[in-house]
């Protein structure tokens, strides 16, 4: 090759080599004036993330008993009389007989509480719309709660001997049912995870690993009692309270959510 050509080579390599070295260092101070008056340019990333959403829930249910250890009993005495005075009169001297009688059976007054006290007016219109009172009506409520659940019978007796005209009802409860709670929780997880498995062999289907897990407890039924009963002749007859306590049911139901495989 004749040695003028390669230097004509060599010169147009190096020309080429410095047009772009040109034009790299104006591209950088292109770049930098424009981000000095502008910011900075900016810069994302778009992040995706797939999940598998195919997924099988089933419920659960557990119970267990445990021996209740309090007792409430809600009571009062409803009166009616022609003034509030009277009325007021009425309700203060049965319920003092109530109290009374219900202390008498040991009961501490930190225990005894009264709900409410009301006096309301009866009316009556006239043909010409005139609105006149006829009389009053009031009520007084009190809540007796006792450790000993063998009192709530002496409680009604002793109340409704005294003047007591209104039972609102006996509740008996357990005051600590964790242990009863986790008992029935694990029958309720047991029992989900066992329809679970029955239910993916009958759809052929596999169970992954628990990707959800929701819990709900149940109500517990409260006693029936009957406080008197009537004679051959039709009147009242007064016999013992017998309210049996028996057992408290705590129920828990769980929903697992198994990921599908």
């Amino acid at each position: 090759m004749n040695p003028q050509t390669n230097e004509s080579v060599a010169i147009s390599i190096i020309k080429t080599g410095v047009s772009f070295l040109i034009c790299l260092i104006l591209f950088f101070v292109v770049l930098f004036t424009y981000t000095q008056l502008t910011g900075p340019l900016p810069f994302t990333v778009t992040s995706t993330t797939t999940q598998k959403s195919d997924a099988f829930n089933v419920t659960g249910t557990g119970k267990a008993n445990v021996k209740a250890d309090q007792a409430t009993v809600r009571l009062g005495v409803i009166a009616q009389a022609n003034s509030a005075e009277a009325t007021r009169e009425q309700m203060t001297s049965q319920i003092n007989k109530v109290t009374s009688g219900i202390k008498a059976l040991g009961i501490d007054d930190a225990d005894i509480k009264t709900d409410n006290f009301n006096i309301n007016p009866n009316y009556d219109y006239t043909p010409d719309g005139k609105q006149n009172i006829t009389g009053y009506n009031g009520n007084v409520n009190m809540t007796i709660k006792v450790k000993d659940t063998n009192l709530a019978n002496k409680i009604i007796d002793s109340a409704t001997a005294n003047g007591a005209n209104n039972v609102g009802g006996v509740s008996f409860d357990t005051v600590d049912q964790t242990a009863a709670e986790e008992e029935a929780r694990v029958k309720a997880i047991d029992d989900a995870k066992k329809k679970a498995e029955k239910a993916a062999n009958a759809a052929g289907f596999k169970l992954g690993k628990i990707i959800n897990y929701n819990e709900g407890s149940g109500g517990r039924p409260q006693p029936m009692y009957d406080m008197k009963t009537m004679n051959a002749e039709g009147s009242v007859e007064r016999t013992p309270t017998q309210l049996e306590q028996g057992q408290n049911e705590v129920m828990v139901t769980v929903t697992l959510s198994y990921e599908i495989i």
